[in-house]
């Protein structure tokens, strides 16, 4: 009989399922999970939230012995399918796994902190000015305020807001990544 070492492996889930899908794997099947997530400012029809977000999208990674648990892990709730190359299915290195969770402590969400400078373009999501675009002019001092220029009957027309009521326009993960890498160097570095 032999025993094969477990590894970690990517599974797809279904489209917003990645909790679920994970919750099922841990209480279920008693696999180890690994979902990074980000915690992050983002505009909605209500206003400015912070919202909780998946690092990868619709993928998680797991770790179990494939020959043991690959038909269970198919079939699991949120679950669409393994990563896989035409029938092969890779493995993700341990020391990938590794790097990510020293960034991930205890799979608490990394605050993404939503830094702005000049030039930036911005969303407004609060006060007399909610919708808006504008762009960053400056910062003003002790950071609670931002001067911005907002297109008021169609002039540009410098305006001070609250620093929390106006959210970078930059949202999704691929605007965020060096934000995040430099959130990281940072954390090493300290």
């Amino acid at each position: 009989m032999r025993t094969e070492i477990p590894a970690w492996y990517c599974a797809r889930t279904k489209p917003k399922h990645e909790y679920i899908a994970a919750a099922n794997l841990r209480k279920n099947l008693n696999l180890e999970v690994f979902l990074p997530r980000l915690r992050m400012e983002r505009v909605t029809q209500r206003g400015m939230v912070r919202v909780t977000e998946p690092l990868f999208p619709c993928y998680i990674f797991v770790r179990f012995v494939i020959e043991e648990m690959i038909n269970e892990i198919r079939h699991a709730n949120g679950i669409s399918s393994l990563v896989h190359f035409g029938h092969k299915i890779p493995q993700v290195a341990d020391r990938i796994i590794e790097e990510l969770q020293e960034c991930f402590e205890a799979e608490a969400p990394m605050d993404v902190e939503n830094r702005l400078s000049p030039g930036d373009e911005v969303a407004v999501a609060g006060g007399a000015f909610v919708g808006m675009r504008a762009q960053v002019l400056r910062s003003l001092p002790a950071g609670k305020r931002v001067q911005v220029l907002l297109d008021i009957l169609g002039r540009p027309t410098p305006v001070e807001v609250d620093r929390h009521s106006v959210v970078s326009a930059r949202s999704s993960l691929a605007d965020l990544v060096p934000i995040f890498a430099a959130q990281a160097l940072c954390a090493n570095l300290g």
